[in-house]
């Protein structure tokens, strides 16, 4: 079963592996958490500090941009789709 972990607990996970001088395999027994957990944690940390760790729903700030386009290419996509139709409706010949 996968284990949701806080951001807080995350965040200072990281913090105790940085000050210590304990190894990831051996913080991640101490606090029973797979040690590849850890490991993402820490590669997360190293690559966006603390923004790395959004928390569920949300998204990184990088990741904010690509997600408004793609949902206003869909939107823009399902009116062309509206206009198409209505286009061809319109343009039936009246009997």
């Amino acid at each position: 079963m996968n284990r949701i972990y806080d951001r807080e607990f995350k965040l200072n996970t990281v913090k105790l592996y940085r000050e210590s001088d304990k190894s990831q395999k051996e913080l991640a027994k101490e606090l029973g958490i797979p040690v590849g957990t850890l490991g993402g944690w820490v590669q997360s940390f190293k690559e966006d500090g603390e923004s790395g760790f959004q928390g569920s729903g949300k998204l990184k700030p990088c990741n904010e941009d690509l997600y408004r386009l793609r949902k206003e290419l869909a939107d823009v996509k399902q009116e062309r789709d509206i206009l198409k139709k209505a286009v061809a409706i319109f343009s039936k010949p009246k009997q």
